[in-house]
């Protein structure tokens, strides 16, 4: 079984050292959806629901997420992304919209949480968003797919 990092020999919390780790390209790619009513899936596909554009607002919540992961996930390492994307992808046939998120850097650690983050923080905008019209949406499935670089290698969620 393999050690954990953050936790010393006596099993106090600790922030993993990266200094002697080299500065490589790293990438990774997280996923969530949110599961809704059909009527509540077309109101947010249509741009109408009352505050706005959801996706946008999604997309912007989950970007400015991944730049703040530091300051909401305890022992994360502080990032220079050079970029976050989110995807919004409709799923009709399950009546739900997936949350894509890419993160990339260059550094001395992976930025899986920063991905992870963004997706969560988009997929609870999507709730806040269309809330007034359906209340039993449910979050689910925040998963990373991806992850490339750094020392570990890469990784791909099996499908």
């Amino acid at each position: 079984m393999a050690e954990l990092t953050h936790l010393d020999k006596s099993g106090a919390a600790r922030m993993v050292d990266v200094a002697d780790k080299p500065v490589t390209a790293r990438e990774a790619v997280a996923e969530g959806r949110v599961s809704m009513k059909p009527e509540t899936l077309a109101l947010a596909l249509s741009g109408d629901a009352k505050k706005g554009s959801v996706r946008a607002a999604a997309e912007f919540a989950g970007i400015m997420a991944a730049k703040r992961t530091a300051e909401l996930i305890p022992l994360c390492h502080q990032l220079p992304l050079s970029s976050v994307s989110l995807t919004i992808a409709s799923d009709e046939k399950n009546s739900a919209l997936i949350v894509t998120a890419r993160a990339r850097s260059t550094g001395q650690t992976g930025v899986e949480m920063e991905a992870l983050v963004a997706v969560s923080v988009a997929c609870l905008t999507i709730y806040d968003m269309l809330k007034a019209a359906d209340r039993a949406m449910v979050i689910g499935g925040v998963m990373l797919l991806e992850k490339r670089g750094g020392k570990s290698g890469d990784y791909i969620r099996p499908r």
